[in-house]
C-alpha cells in the first residue's frame, strides 16, 4: 500500500475542505457567543407551549433597545434567546412582554449574563492555551525523539499537522455559522483543546514506529521506511478511533440535546482529522522535509511543459 506515493493528493483534499470554510470566517467573522464577547443568554419555555414567533420577539428586545438578538429553537421545545448584555430590568420587562405574547408564564430554564471585559479575558486565556500547547509538543517530541537524525523536524511536523486539524475545525465552524447558526463558546474551546490533545497523540504514535523501524531497517529508504511504519499503524489508528471514540460521538451527535450537537460535531470532526492528519499529512509533510522535495518542484514543472 503506497500511501506516501499519493501524498500531495491528500494535501489538496485537505485545501479543498479547509479553504471555502476560511473564506466563510473571514467575509462573515467569527461568530463569538457571549462567553467570548459578552451578552445575555436566556433559555425559556411557556406553560403553554405556543411560543411568540420570531418577529414578535425581535420586536420586544428592539422596544427595549435590544438589536442584536439572536433566537433559535430546540428539539426540546424551548427557546434560545441571545443578545448583548440586559440589566435587570430589560431583562424582566422583556419576560414580561413575552408572558403577554405567548398568553402564559414563562419558564426560565437557564439565564447566564457574561461582561465584555470577562470575554476578553477568556478569549486571550482560549489564545495562550493553545500556543503552550503547541510549545509543549514540539519540546517534548523533540525530546523524546532526540536519539533519531533530525529530531526537531518530528515536533515540527506534528505541530504543522496540529495546525491542520484545527484549521479544519475552523472551517466546519465556518461551515457551522454559515448554515446552521454556530457560535463560538466555552464548549467549543473544549473541544478544540480537545482534539488538539488527540492529534499530538496520534502523531506521536506514528513517528514512535517510524524511530523503531529507523533503528532496524537503516539501509532502507526514508520514504519506503516511512510508508512501511504507517501501514503497520493504520489498523490501529483506524480502529481505535472508530470503535472508541467516533462510533461514541456520533450517537451523541444525532441524538443529543441541542447545546451539545455542536460540542460533539466539532470533537467527532476534529478527532476524525486528527486519526487522517496523522497518517496522511504529518508523515507525508516529513518525507517531505526529509527529501528537501520543494527544491525540485519548479524543476519537475519545468521538464514536464519543455
Amino acid at each position: 500500500m503506497n500511501i506516501l506515493g499519493k501524498r500531495y493528493l491528500f494535501f489538496a483534499l485537505s485545501i479543498l475542505i479547509i479553504l471555502p470554510g476560511l473564506i466563510m470566517l473571514a467575509v462573515n467573522g467569527m461568530p463569538l457567543s457571549i462567553d467570548f464577547k459578552g451578552g445575555t443568554l436566556l433559555e425559556v419555555s411557556f406553560e403553554n407551549g405556543v411560543f411568540p414567533s420570531t418577529e414578535a420577539i425581535k420586536k420586544i428586545y428592539d422596544h427595549n433597545g435590544i438589536n442584536d438578538l439572536q433566537v433559535q429553537s430546540t428539539t426540546e421545545g424551548t427557546l434560545l434567546l441571545r443578545s448583548s448584555e440586559l440589566s435587570d430590568s430589560v431583562r424582566q420587562s422583556v419576560l414580561d412582554v413575552l408572558a403577554e405574547e405567548a398568553g402564559s408564564p414563562v419558564i426560565i430554564l437557564k439565564s447566564d449574563t457574561v461582561g465584555p471585559s470577562i470575554g476578553q479575558g477568556v478569549t486571550q486565556r482560549a489564545i495562550q492555551a493553545v500556543a503552550l500547547a503547541a510549545l509543549a509538543v514540539v519540546i517534548y517530541i523533540t525530546f523524546a525523539f532526540r536519539g533519531v537524525p533530525h529530531a526537531f523536524r518530528y515536533g515540527v511536523c506534528a505541530i504543522i499537522a496540529m495546525v491542520h486539524d484545527v484549521l479544519i475545525v475552523l472551517a466546519l465552524t465556518g461551515y457551522g455559522a454559515k448554515f446552521f447558526g454556530w457560535q463560538v463558546d466555552s464548549l467549543y474551546l473544549t473541544a478544540l483543546l480537545t482534539v488538539i490533545g488527540f492529534s499530538v497523540q496520534d502523531k506521536i504514535v506514528v513517528f514512535d514506529r517510524i524511530r523503531e523501524n529507523n533503528r532496524i531497517l537503516r539501509k532502507l529508504d526514508f520514504e519506503k521506511l516511512a510508508n512501511h511504519s504507517i501501514v503497520q499503524t493504520l489498523q490501529r489508528s483506524i480502529n481505535t478511533q472508530l470503535m472508541t471514540v467516533e462510533f461514541l460521538l456520533l450517537a451523541l451527535a444525532l441524538f443529543g440535546g441541542v447545546s451539545l450537537r455542536e460540542f460533539a460535531v466539532i470533537l467527532l470532526v476534529g478527532l476524525l482529522s486528527g486519526t487522517y492528519s496523522s497518517i496522511f499529512i504529518a508523515a507525508p509533510l516529513l518525507v517531505v522535509w526529509e527529501n528537501h522535495e520543494w527544491k525540485t518542484w519548479f524543476t519537475k514543472k519545468h521538464a514536464t511543459t519543455s
